[in-house]
């Protein structure tokens, strides 16, 4: 159960300032809170952490805010450009810099272009009004729907957990302290451990003003340093140790770009078989040594990334290989729909909807006992000096003693009407429930940013009945009649109810659990929605969209206000900051999936869209379609499982040394829904991250800055690949009969295959086609006036463990393009030894991720005559040939 941390004080949690002290003259930190300046470079952060969101999010469905890393790059951007300032860089407007980069961060996920979006243009049958394929505005429109309700619901949820309730927040709390002592107003302690309740209140981190490091041992000889020698001394600290931070961000960004750059032309980096060739070639058992991966292992933490390999051993070296044996997943591994792969999907599901049920049910109970008694005070007091308990009895006066230094008089709603008659003590008439209750606002209020600094009621009230409807009318605009009004009101109604929990959950854990809140909307809508609905997956996937949206922007903001409450800094620019970064963030990240998905196949063996796969499978589950053989029991067994180890985790949070040994529910899932590449690559990440911290005792920093640049250097210039990959192809004109022909090398069996890529023009022709064994076929053309080809139109199959062909020519720029296997035994078994052999190949020759290309392809390919290949014994014999109709 969530600890109380309600309007009551405990004498172990955070103490506001006494309700009958003298009013105090607030001082408030230096610099300006909103500038032109801080957006500007905010938002240019926000652009690369955006790339990388939306980069790992399509891979393995994985983002992260970055908000320590955003602030040290923005301090880093402003103390290189220190002399060109007409005014310095503050910390407040760092905070200003961060909020706008959260913002921008958030949007890939926040408004489901790594899920929702995919699932619904790629994975929704024609049954199920898909797939759809969103247009570019309609995109835009989307995404501006679901970015701005969760924003403005977090306003007046700030008074509540901030500044009564003073939950940690861990992550904003980290990142003011960093930002703190970048600025030289903070204070890290020897150990590297920080306490968010020694500090709590406005501005008492930006107010402080004492050494970056405590000395250890008080006879120590810098710590006996003068006045002047100590300054000097504590710039020179700060100045090293943002410099070497910096300097460390750079160079592990720049090696895990150059990293990223060299698996595009070796694919192979990206699936090492350590386990030996047929755990990787059946068993899907590779791992992918990217830094990226690692850098999140590193920021997971042990706990999670082990939790994460138990997933993937229990999904993929146990279900997997037992799923495909008995016949339950009939189909190749790594298919979603008949494979293995998807099998294990459906437990995965059930553990995640096991774990949460149960979590949020948790907190839900735990706000109600928290509440329950303040309200029934409250309601009490309000009877009892109200004019109806006249009507039933005769009132009394009670009395309380004036209060004296001993006497808490902290602000709480608790009833202390006592009538003590103590020798010596004069007695008053007991202030009334209202007047309590205002000391205690007055003793809050001063704990907060002046009112000028606040964001007005008008500004919440107008706004958030203003993105109401401008979400209901976007989602309208999107997707038409396919998805009823009523059902998105609904929808978002609920995402405000489900985001006060999603809030709390953060504020108290560090984690906010928007999966498990998408999938109770998910489970809710199926109530509400009868499965006869023609259009009933896609208002599932939509509803789960909107409430993910609502949870992921009012914790995002949440975090932000945190910091800048520690800091000083005014919620009001803070506001209009992640505003401005989610507006621009929506633009912005329609842009980049499309792009990301008009380059490469998705979902394909780059972007598998895991996350996508599970949104879809749930709709599909809640709405009743059947589930694969033996999937049904098995899930549920795996949910009666974890449901406990859930209860237990909830239990012991925080206090039990066992704690960290139950498996995670959330954990477990992710580790058996991703391929096990991505664990293996986490885990050591999260190993480097206990060594570092447990075994060497250093501080959590220089970790974190390292973690974050290997994640923002592939997922930054992974833009580079991108750029290599859409010009594999010169394009093809589209008004006449143009197409590639591809010139295969001669060579053994056993080698490398290379090929070469021309444009040329051709008639209406006659053909005959050839077919290969499983599924593929060629055709032979001849014709006076133009090259003799063949035509080799491979039939799509399995693309586990892709194979790579060098591509190099006059047209098209030397390449490493990664074929399915049966392509790549085709063109050995075609290939010739002595001389080139002409072909047209439909999987190298078309460029698979142009649309309009394509489609003209196929139409302009005919065929008349066929011939069959019947394969051959050997891997190096020649084919044989047997002449047969088409039909």
């Amino acid at each position: 159960m969530p600890p109380n941390r309600g309007l009551a004080a405990t004498s172990d949690g955070p103490v506001p300032r006494p309700a009958d002290e003298p009013e105090r003259v607030k001082v408030l930190p230096e610099g300006r809170h909103f500038t032109v300046r801080g957006v500007a470079v905010g938002l240019l952060i926000g652009l690369v952490i955006c790339f990388s969101n939306m980069y790992f999010g399509l891979q393995t469905g994985w983002i992260s805010m970055m908000t320590m890393p955003a602030s040290l790059m923005g301090f880093g951007i402003f103390k290189l450009l220190a002399r060109h300032l007409a005014f310095p860089f503050s910390p407040v407007e760092n905070v200003l810099v961060q909020s706008v980069a959260g913002g921008m961060a958030i949007v890939p996920l926040g408004c489901g272009f790594v899920g929702v979006i995919p699932a619904m243009e790629d994975l929704l049958k024609p049954s199920e009004q898909g797939p759809l394929h969103l247009s570019m505005w309609k995109l835009i429109i989307w995404s501006l729907g679901l970015c701005y309700f969760g924003v403005i619901f977090a306003v007046p949820l700030r008074r509540q957990v901030i500044i009564r309730e003073q939950l940690k927040f861990p992550s904003g709390f980290s990142t003011a302290v960093l930002i703190g002592v970048l600025h030289g107003k903070g204070q890290t302690q020897a150990s590297g451990t920080l306490d968010p309740s020694k500090a709590a209140t406005f501005g008492s981190l930006a107010l402080e003003n004492r050494p970056l490091v405590e000395a250890q041992d008080g006879d120590d000889e810098d710590a006996r340093v003068g006045p002047v020698g100590g300054l000097h001394r504590i710039e020179e600290e700060q100045k090293y140790n943002w410099k070497r931070n910096i300097r460390l961000l750079l160079i592990t960004f720049g090696i895990s770009g150059v990293y990223t750059i060299c698996t595009y032309f070796l694919p192979i980096l990206r699936n090492l078989p350590i386990f030996g060739t047929v755990a990787a070639d059946t068993w899907l058992w590779t791992l992918n040594p990217s830094l990226a991966y690692v850098g999140q292992g590193i920021i997971m933490g042990p706990e999670t990334t082990i939790h994460m390999l138990l997933g993937a051993i229990l999904g993929w070296a146990v279900l997997s290989p037992l799923a495909k044996n008995r016949g339950w997943a009939p189909g190749p591994i790594n298919d979603w729909e008949t494979g293995s792969k998807g099998w294990i999907v459906w437990t995965s599901l059930a553990i995640m909807l096991a774990d949460a049920v149960i979590s949020l049910s948790f907190i839900a109970f735990g706000a109600a006992v928290q509440y329950t008694p303040t309200l029934v005070t409250a309601a009490k007091q309000q009877y009892d000096h109200s004019g109806l308990k006249g009507l039933f009895g005769r009132r009394s006066s009670g009395y309380t003693a004036i209060e004296t230094e001993d006497v808490d008089s902290r602000p709480t709603t608790d009833n202390r009407d006592s009538t003590s008659t103590a020798d010596g003590v004069d007695l008053l008439p007991s202030p009334t429930f209202e007047q309590r209750h205002d000391r205690a606002l007055k003793a809050w209020d001063h704990d907060d940013a002046p009112p000028e600094q606040l964001v007005g009621s008008k500004i919440v009230s107008i706004g958030l009945v203003g993105s109401i409807l401008f979400c209901v009318a976007s989602i309208y605009i999107t997707f038409g009649d396919l998805v009823p009004l009523y059902a998105t009101f609904i929808a978002v109604l609920m995402a405000l109810i489900l985001s006060i929990m999603g809030v709390r959950a953060l504020g108290e854990t560090d984690l906010n659990p928007v999966s498990g809140i998408s999938k109770l909307a998910q489970l809710f809508f199926a109530l509400i929605i009868p499965q006869s609905h023609k259009s009933s997956v896609l208002i599932n996937l939509v509803a789960g969209a909107v409430s993910e949206a609502g949870a992921m922007q009012a914790g995002d903001l949440m975090q932000d206000l945190k910091t800048g409450h520690l800091l000083g800094a005014a919620p009001n620019a803070q506001f209009w900051g992640q505003v401005i970064g989610a507006t621009v963030g929506a633009v912005v990240s329609a842009f980049i999936y499309r792009l990301y998905t008009s380059v490469y196949e998705v979902p394909g063996d780059l972007f598998q869209v895991p996350t996508a796969f599970v949104w879809i499978f749930t709709a599909r589950l809640v709405t009743g379609e059947g589930l694969p053989r033996m999937a049904r029991e098995f899930a549920v067994g795996a949910a009666a499982l974890f449901a406990v180890f859930t209860v237990l985790r909830t239990r012991g949070a925080g206090r039990a040394a066992w704690h960290p040994y139950v498996p995670g529910g959330i954990a477990v899932a992710v580790g058996m829904y991703n391929v096990p590449s991505f664990t293996l690559a986490r885990t050591v990440g999260g190993l480097a991250n206990w060594y570092w911290r447990v075994h060497l005792r250093r501080e959590d920093t220089p970790l974190i800055v390292l973690a974050s640049g290997f994640i923002l250097g592939e997922g930054f210039l992974s833009i580079v690949n991108l750029i290599l990959q859409s010009l594999r192809y010169n394009p093809l004109s589209t008004e006449k009969f143009e197409i590639r022909l591809l010139s295969l090398k001669p060579g053994e069996f056993s080698d490398p295959i290379r090929v070469t890529l021309e444009h040329t023009f051709v008639p209406v022709r006659r053909s005959r086609r050839i077919r290969v064994p499983n599924g593929s076929e060629a055709k032979s053309q001849k014709r006076p006036a133009y090259p003799n080809y063949e035509a080799l139109s491979y039939a799509w199959g399995s693309t586990d463990s892709p194979k790579p062909i060098i591509v190099d020519g006059a047209a098209d720029d030397a390449n490493i393009i990664l074929v399915t296997k049966n392509l790549d035994v085709a063109l050995r078994h075609l290939r010739r030894t002595g001389e080139s052999r002409t072909l047209w190949v439909d999987a190298i020759c078309i460029d698979q991720n142009n649309v309009a290309e394509r489609g003209h392809q196929v139409s302009i390919m005919t065929n008349e005559d066929e011939s069959w290949w019947t394969g051959s014994n050997t891997g190096c014999a020649r084919p044989t040939w047997e002449k047969r109709n088409r039909d």
